[in-house]
């Protein structure tokens, strides 16, 4: 039986002055070289992708494919609110050497389904030579691709996947009742990784592997073995480093700091994490790095 993938979201560096740091940013992405995992998912939500130009989203892509296309598989996100920016940033993606994009649903004003079939309709003619993964997240966007819609887009030319955030496993079964047997799907819920196959979901992409690989590579091993112990095991592992980390980008730029990683702070409007979290964060990388 084969295991789970983890697709590795990754983070982008930033110096104490918001600017963009590529010293570090390549430093993130060696230390994600070196995972075991699977692939990586670059410029996403955990890499703070709204906050980027367009320009320096192209120096985070050639830094990307430089140091982690050797070593896996590389999605580059290429999302943003027009259609105008995504041609833009796939043409810039593709010209970089990318093979796999993903586009999450255009943001902030409301989409209907039709006006979202045009636009991923036109994502797809512009898309040759690349991959593109269809990006789901209606928390953050406001906007969902519902099981008919996805039905549709996952037979447009060029299209070969889905990454669903905050959604449970349920719709993602949903969506794999009516998609072709060829099409990958992935989850955001990093915590769900031993339970994927009966949803038909053929991995995660994890924002806490970034930092803490390894209960994910436990996870992978226990799922391929079937041995109940290790599930039970592993489970655990998972269990903990999400609860600490989670979504939460400040901690996991905190965790860098533990790894030796100069991965700087955050350019969103994120918290810091407060004494007693960076104590669990220190105890949670002491436990699993």
């Amino acid at each position: 039986m084969s295991g789970p993938s983890v697709i590795t979201a990754v983070p982008t560096a930033f110096r104490a002055d918001g600017g963009l740091d590529p010293e570090g940013s390549r430093a993130i992405f060696d230390y994600v070289a070196r995972s075991g995992n699977e692939g990586a998912f670059v410029l996403g939500t955990t890499g703070e992708f709204p906050a980027l130009t367009v320009s320096e989203r192209g120096v985070l892509v050639d830094l990307a494919l430089q140091r982690l296309a050797p070593h896996m598989r590389v999605i580059v996100h290429v999302g943003a609110p027009s259609l105008f920016e995504v041609l833009q940033l796939l043409d810039q993606a593709r010209d970089a050497g990318a093979r796999e994009v993903a586009v999450i649903t255009p943001y902030f004003l409301p989409a209907t389904d039709g006006a979202l079939r045009d636009f991923f309709g036109a994502v797809s003619a512009a898309a040759d030579g690349l991959d593109v993964h269809v990006y789901v997240y209606r928390k953050r966007t406001g906007n969902f691709v519902s099981t008919e819609l996805m039905a549709e887009l996952s037979r447009l030319p060029h299209v070969v996947g889905a990454k669903v955030s905050e959604e449970p496993l349920e719709q993602l079964a949903a969506y794999r009742a009516v998609v072709p047997d060829s099409f990958l799907l992935y989850t955001g819920a990093d915590g769900e990784i031993l339970h994927l196959a009966d949803a038909g979901v053929q991995g995660v992409v994890s924002g806490v592997s970034s930092v803490l690989p390894r209960p994910f590579r436990q996870a992978v091993d226990a799922v391929v073995s079937a041995s109940p112990d290790k599930l039970v095991a592993a489970q655990s592992a998972v269990d903990e480093a999400v609860g600490v980390i989670g979504g939460d980008l400040a901690r996991m730029k905190a965790a860098y700091a533990l790894l030796g990683v100069p991965a700087g702070g955050n350019r969103m409007a994120v918290e810091k994490p407060d004494a007693a979290a960076l104590a669990q964060v220190e105890q949670v990388v002491k436990d699993y790095r």
